[in-house]
């Protein structure tokens, strides 16, 4: 009888535990979304901001960078948010300890890239020379530095996932998570020919990373029910 109520009370905790862990789940895979939304709305909407020649980093400048310093801030909150989601989704599978860590990473390089602000460049904002900033600045040297850790930590991320799918049997997931790191990297070093690559390889990242936290976020309740 006292096993029976002890086993009762346990799955009743268990409960509250796992809509938790689902929320933050959710919420790191709502962080790309709503980052990448904020980004084009400002992009078609500033005042000499090209996709072709700027970063959406740049958009931190000006008199409305608030906005985009913002949507760092909330997207580096929901992606550690995600990370401990994600430490509790993985169970005790490959990768528990290491993804978590890395995604958190990736989460912490945005809140970094929010307070160190990119340099302007590229006619943006308007007044800016068309030419490219000839030395970087401190904190733009701050923001690029924490935007390369941070992807380099979610390309790590992604190969850790890997494992973790491929243990489970979960073969698309497991070639899903190995091919994400190429098409990060691969839009990275288009970057020398256009800034567009390189906005293009930054948001698939986060795409991919939204779509893996969606698909554990949808097996947690099955996890939990030991199936």
């Amino acid at each position: 009888m006292t096993d029976t109520i002890s086993t009762s009370r346990t799955a009743a905790s268990s409960v509250p535990a796992t809509r938790s862990a689902r929320r933050a789940l959710l919420a790191g895979a709502a962080a790309g979304p709503l980052f990448l939304a904020m980004g084009l709305v400002q992009g078609l909407t500033r005042e000499g901001f090209d996709f072709t020649r700027n970063a959406i980093s740049q958009l931190s400048l000006g008199d409305l960078g608030w906005i985009q310093v913002t949507g760092f801030l909330v997207a580096g909150s929901l992606l550690i948010a995600g990370a401990v989601g994600l430490r509790n989704a993985l169970g005790e599978g490959r990768g528990r300890r290491a993804a978590p860590w890395l995604v958190g990473v990736f989460g912490t390089s945005f809140l970094v890239s929010g307070v160190f602000a990119a340099d302007p460049g590229a006619g943006f904002p308007v007044g800016t020379p068309d030419s490219a900033t000839p030395t970087l600045s401190t904190h733009g040297a701050v923001h690029m530095a924490a935007g390369m850790v941070g992807y380099l930590a979610l390309c790590a991320a992604f190969l850790v996932l890997a494992r973790h799918f491929a243990g489970r049997g979960q073969r698309g997931w497991a070639i899903a998570c190995r091919l994400a790191p190429v098409g990060v990297l691969a839009g990275f070093a288009g970057s020398a020919a256009s800034v567009l690559a390189f906005t293009a390889g930054a948001a698939f990242g986060l795409v991919a990373l939204t779509a893996v936290l969606v698909r554990l976020a949808r097996r947690w309740p099955d996890r939990r029910r030991g199936r």
